[in-house]
């Protein structure tokens, strides 16, 4: 499991997390959701030791994340960032290869390509893999590297925004994969989203974030209420139940 004691975190004056405190259970898709300037994603890059904390630990099967070897917390944990700065000559297949570096320093074996090859199969991208990423559209570059990641072969797999960049179609593409990833693979995946009604539909359990704070937290049907959603988003949000789903109507 991912235990986060009293997390807070400033920049400069301004305290962007306040003693967060959360439990993230093996297994399955837990998403962070907030209006933006939330904290998400700092909390994100705290779990992923991306961003050190001012106060509070974070640990990873009894790992505290700041002080184990990056090598052995590598085998462990993955992360793809919100942005992402990789050269645009790289091919698919060179891409996705890097999520193998914590275990081959670079130096593939046959094991590796086969890691290498159920990632892209798994994310559609098998006719992609020759291509270099300039030459592919934003969101096949974005499914490129949640290969990368998947590649890496992690227990806990974070992901910031992995919706970036897809349409209507890839995004729900996207996240049954993430659901077969956490089903099939025993993945336990952490996602930063601002689509509520994904976080609703694919995840199984919510992390609702405001002004720094942890301010809810719990199963979807019940994060998917009026009073939770209006008071975290400051908007009007009705609920509907459509084909046995909580969705949010705000707009």
């Amino acid at each position: 499991m991912i235990e986060i004691d009293n997390i807070s975190k400033k920049y400069q004056t301004i305290s962007v997390l306040k003693n967060v405190n959360a439990t993230i259970s093996q297994g399955g898709i837990t998403a962070i959701i907030g209006a933006n300037g939330a904290g998400k994603s700092t909390l994100l890059s705290i779990i992923s030791r991306l961003l050190l904390p001012d106060e509070g630990q974070v640990r990873i099967h009894n790992m505290d994340v700041v002080t184990t070897p990056s090598d052995k917390l590598a085998t462990y944990l993955s992360v793809l960032r919100q942005e992402n700065q990789f050269t645009s000559r790289l091919t698919v297949f060179e891409l996705v290869g890097f999520g193998r570096y914590p275990y081959t320093k670079g130096r593939l074996n046959a094991d590796d390509h086969q890691h290498i090859k159920q990632a892209l199969d798994f994310l559609n991208l098998t006719e992609f893999k020759d291509r270099f990423l300039d030459e592919l559209s934003g969101g096949q570059r974005q499914r490129a590297y949640v290969a990368m990641i998947l590649c890496q072969d992690t227990q806990y797999v974070l992901l910031d925004e992995p919706l970036n960049n897809l349409d209507m179609k890839h995004a729900v593409v996207m996240m049954k994969q993430l659901r077969r990833a956490a089903d099939e693979l025993g993945k336990t995946i952490v996602i930063v989203i601002h689509d509520i009604n994904f976080a609703s539909v694919y995840s199984d359990y919510i992390l609702a974030m405001k002004n720094g704070e942890l301010a809810y937290q719990g199963q979807p049907e019940q994060i998917m209420n009026s009073q939770i959603l209006e008071d975290i988003f400051d908007t009007p949000v009705k609920i509907e139940n459509i084909h046995d789903q909580k969705i949010a109507i705000y707009y």
